[in-house]
C-alpha cells in the first residue's frame, strides 16, 4: 500500500501501519516549507516519521504531474490510505486494484468537511469519532467501511479530542486494511447512514473564532473549547485582540448584578462575563502580546477598565 498524509495525525497512522502485517512502499506528503521568522524550511511530521523508518518518500508539488504518477505506478500498490493530506485528483485515488480509504476525523456523514473534531467539540456534541471510507469525486461522500465512536467529555477541547482520534484513527486504519485485504468487508452508501441532522465542517480561518457573548453561556463555553487550539477563541478587550483559552460554566455569586453580552464584573481575581444567559467565568485567556496565562493574573496586571469584552456583544 501507499500512503498520504502531512501532520501529527497522520504520523499516528503511518506508524501503526508499519508496525502492523501490511506492507508501506512509499509515503507521499507535503513539500518542504518555510515558516517561522528565520524561514528556515519545515518539514511534515510524516515525512520526518517515514525517513525514521526507511520508507520512499515523495513530494510533489502537483499531483498531475507525470513524473509523480510514473512514480506510482512503480510502486505498484494495490491500495492507498490517505490521512489528512489534500484532495487527490481522479486520476491518482483511481489508481490502485483495491481503492482508495480515506480516515476522517468523525462519524460520517455527521461533520463533513476539513474541521469535524472543531465542529464537533463547538456544536456541544457528545459523542464522535472516527470513520474510514472510499474517496470518489465529491468530498467525505464515499462508501463507509468501519467506524469507531468515541465520547466527548465535558472538559475537551478540539486539542485532546485530536490527540484522543489521532490514535482512534490509526487503529481503525490498520483494521480496515486488514478486513479489505480479506475481502470481509464491503462499503456502506453515506446516504444509509444518514438521518437528516447531520451537520458540516467547513475549514476554519482566524476570523472564525471570534466569540460572539449573544449566544448562551453553555453555546459559548462549546465554541471556546472547539477553537482551542485552533483556530483559537478570541474576542477584543479596549479595541486589542483577547484570546480566551479556557472558560467554564460556573455558579455567578448570589449578589451579582445580571450582566449584559459582553459585559464583566470581577471579584476577588474571578472574571465573569455575561452571555445570553448565565455568566460564564474565564479561567485562562491572553493579552495581545502576551503569553497566556490564569484570568486572576491578568487582572492583577493589568490597568486598563476591564468592563467589557467585544463590540455590543460579539
Amino acid at each position: 500500500m501507499a500512503f498520504f498524509g502531512t501532520p501529527d495525525f497522520a504520523e499516528a497512522s503511518l506508524r501503526a501501519l508499519h508496525a502492523s502485517a501490511h506492507e508501506v512502499v512509499g509515503v507521499v506528503t507535503a513539500p518542504d516549507k518555510p515558516a517561522g521568522r528565520g524561514q528556515r524550511m519545515s518539514v511534515s511530521a510524516v515525512k520526518t516519521a517515514a525517513e525514521a523508518l526507511g520508507l520512499p518518500v515523495a513530494q510533489p508539488e502537483r499531483l498531475r504531474a507525470q513524473d509523480f504518477l510514473t512514480l506510482l505506478d512503480t510502486w505498484k500498490a494495490d491500495v492507498y490510505a490517505v490521512v489528512a493530506f489534500r484532495m487527490l485528483p481522479e486520476m491518482v485515488w483511481d489508481r490502485p486494484r483495491l481503492g482508495t480509504i480515506n480516515v476522517h476525523g468523525s462519524l460520517l456523514p455527521d461533520f463533513r468537511g476539513a474541521a469535524p473534531i472543531q465542529h464537533a467539540v463547538a456544536s456541544g456534541a457528545e459523542r464522535t469519532g472516527v470513520t474510514s471510507f472510499f474517496i470518489t469525486r465529491d468530498i467525505d461522500t464515499g462508501a463507509v467501511l468501519l467506524q469507531r465512536g468515541c465520547p466527548i467529555q465535558d472538559g475537551d477541547t478540539a486539542g485532546t479530542l485530536y490527540a484522543k482520534l489521532m490514535h482512534e484513527g490509526a487503529g481503525l486504519l490498520v483494521d480496515t486494511l486488514s478486513a479489505l485485504a480479506q475481502g470481509d468487508i464491503t462499503g456502506i452508501p453515506q446516504d444509509q447512514l444518514a438521518t437528516g441532522d447531520e451537520r458540516d465542517a467547513p475549514k476554519l480561518f482566524k476570523q472564525d473564532g471570534r466569540i460572539d457573548w449573544r449566544h448562551p453561556g453553555p453555546r459559548v463555553v462549546d465554541f471556546i473549547r472547539g477553537m482551542t487550539p485552533f483556530p483559537g477563541a478570541w474576542t477584543t478587550l479596549n479595541g486589542a485582540t483577547f484570546k480566551v483559552h479556557e472558560a467554564l460554566n460556573a455558579a455567578a455569586p448570589l449578589d451579582m448584578a445580571p450582566l449584559a453580552p459582553g459585559q464583566c464584573h470581577t471579584d476577588s481575581g474571578t472574571w465573569w462575563v455575561g452571555t445570553a444567559s448565565t455568566p460564564i467565568q474565564l479561567v485562562r485567556a491572553q493579552l495581545a502580546g502576551k503569553p497566556a496565562m490564569p484570568a486572576e493574573d491578568i487582572l492583577r496586571g493589568y490597568r486598563y477598565p476591564t468592563s467589557e469584552l467585544g463590540s455590543q456583544g460579539a
